[in-house]
């Protein structure tokens, strides 16, 4: 006769447990059995549980539930593959500081030094040259054209996608190849006083052509194995267990390999990514693509929703904006979906019972989504939906109303406070609009749900920074942006856990350190409720635990 083996059970045991949990917001220990939660007190609690073993190297630290980033791509970890030309230092995965460019000259000597180190590595002058991160606002007025970036090279082929990836700019050998001249009638192609192209592309369908020549590369690093593991490198730093990739086509071979990488139990991140449909796959199509991805899912891949893009960037004026327009008098926005293709597909999605996330940017694409999700409720009314308006940055307060009343959630982009408030406030909203801008303060009060973001990699992974934005409503010049839209630390800290993990609608999984939910831990040097709320973004990231296995952050 066999003897019954005792399930193995793990103890943590912490300096201080935050649990985001109502009923015990605090503790000491937790124990950890089959990678969920079974207990959560003191060390009598875990004692009602019989053996285990005590893992002690939390002592002296603080534990909160794995971070959440609610609105991100993959892509944040194959880009680095390509030179950051961004106007903001920035670290990469591997501990690498890439410093900011100030200048047009600056950005030409980085591009000008990649493109000879591919020489020197006999990379074929036919090979384009990928950069990424720039962003020509935080020069003033003034655009990069074909005339710098001539200057890095006249025959190899040359792109640089801005930071919102809702642009690029290209040289004059890239418009060759792909073919895009003074006749080309495309939406979004700037062009000289003269009619000609001068390199900038702002939008989808501008931008398509260069991505169908260089292969959609930028979209596809992000889909790669070494691509997905560099993701997970920067979430590990960040302390997030489990990250979204917000905007993924779900083609067979993508689906493939991440079920592959992120069922390695060495994979230290739970992966939610969403389907952006064509048009041509708003249909039956589509639902059926969505459906074979869930098919997929494990207990680190969660595929399921759906994400619509509806217009552009603030900061590229590609966002639809109502009345009165843009602070600099700049024409409105472009329209990535026409009002039109926007209600067809939320009626498609949401009849097909499939959760949706609906980029808008400026509050006039933001009526056209509620416009929307209004026609497909009252068509097909369904419960507990939690269709999400992803970064809602200029949303009133009317429109927050209609969100609660609609059973909606947002997730607000509070990152943009810090990277583009000075550049709003004085030239693309102006001092008013600017001032409620991502406006959590509204949220909380009208009571619609909410999470705040990064949108990695447009600004860096790293939702305790996020949380200090939404905080402190600091610009990178040090002006408070909207006081009245200012939360407090406890929400900041829900907007980063429950409120991501709700808006997933994995709030019954992660988000909380309670029982039965997933061993899911962010592992601090300092209790984020104890240092001021200015010092929230300098808390040191040890590493996390996921499924109760331990991953320690590398050390510069």
């Amino acid at each position: 006769m066999s003897t019954p083996t005792t399930p193995s059970t793990t103890v943590f045991v912490a300096r201080k447990i935050l649990t985001m949990n109502a009923n015990q917001p605090t503790a000491t220990h937790v124990a950890v059995r089959d990678g969920r939660i079974l207990a959560v007190g003191d060390a009598a609690a875990m004692a009602a549980w019989g053996p285990c073993d005590l893992d002690t190297r939390f002592a002296d630290k603080v534990l909160m539930p794995g971070l959440v980033e609610g609105h991100s791509h993959a892509m944040e970890g194959g880009l680095w593959q390509f030179p950051y030309v961004g106007f903001h230092d920035r670290r990469s995965p591997d501990g690498k500081l890439w410093k900011g460019l100030d200048s047009f000259d600056a950005v030409v000597a980085r591009l000008v030094e990649a493109d000879a180190e591919m020489t020197r590595q006999g990379v074929s002058i036919e090979t384009p040259l990928l950069a990424w991160g720039f962003d020509p606002i935080f020069f003033g007025e003034s655009r990069i054209t074909v005339n710098e970036l001539d200057r890095v090279s006249m025959t190899r082929p040359i792109v640089i996608t801005h930071a919102s990836m809702h642009l690029m700019n290209v040289n004059t050998a890239t418009l060759q190849a792909a073919e895009i001249d003074r006749h080309t009638d495309i939406e979004g192609i700037a062009r000289f006083a003269d009619g000609e192209p001068n390199g900038e592309l702002q939008e989808f369908a501008a931008m398509f052509p260069v991505n169908r020549l260089i292969g959609n590369l930028f979209r596809k690093v992000g889909m790669s194995e070494l691509g997905l593991r560099m993701f997970a490198q920067s979430a590990l730093l960040a302390g997030v267990t489990t990250a979204t990739d917000l905007v993924n086509e779900l083609a067979d071979e993508s689906i493939e390999t991440m079920q592959r990488v992120c069922g390695d139990e060495a994979y230290p991140l739970r992966l939610v990514p969403a389907f952006r449909p064509s048009e041509s796959v708003f249909g039956e199509s589509g639902v059926a693509r969505v459906r074979t991805a869930i098919a997929a899912n494990h207990d680190k891949l969660h595929a399921g929703m759906v994400k619509l893009v509806i217009d552009g960037s603030i900061q590229g004026f590609t966002a639809r904006v109502r009345w009165p327009g843009y602070f600099n008098g700049a024409p409105n926005g472009i329209w990535v979906l026409s009002p039109q293709t926007v209600h067809d597909a939320v009626m498609a999605f949401h009849e097909a019972g499939f959760q949706l996330h609906i980029h808008t940017n400026g509050d006039e694409a933001t009526d056209v989504a509620l416009d929307a999700v209004e026609a497909a409720l009252t068509a097909h009314p369904r419960p507990d939906h939690r269709h999400t308006l992803q970064h809602c940055q200029m949303a009133d307060e009317a429109q927050f109303q209609r969100m609660a009343r609609l059973g909606m959630c947002v997730n607000l982009f509070a990152n943009h406070i810090f990277y583009w408030g000075d550049a709003h406030l004085n030239l693309t909203m102006g001092p008013d609009r600017a001032h409620r801008m991502d406006a959590c303060g509204t949220a909380a009060r009208v009571g619609v749900p909410f999470a705040i973001h990064s949108d990695a990699p447009i600004t860096p992974l790293g939702p305790l920074f996020t949380a200090w934005c939404a905080v402190n409503r600091r610009t990178s010049s040090g002006v408070v942006l909207g006081e009245s839209e200012r939360i407090t630390v406890p929400q900041a800290l829900h907007a980063i856990t429950m409120g991501a993990a709700f808006t997933l609608k994995l709030d019954h999984e992660i988000g909380s350190i309670a029982v039965r939910k997933r061993a899911d831990f962010c592992v601090l040097e300092a209790d984020p409720l104890d240092v001021p709320a200015s010092e929230l973004k300098d808390i040191e990231v040890w590493g996390t635990v996921v499924g109760g296995r331990v991953f320690a952050a590398p050390r510069a």
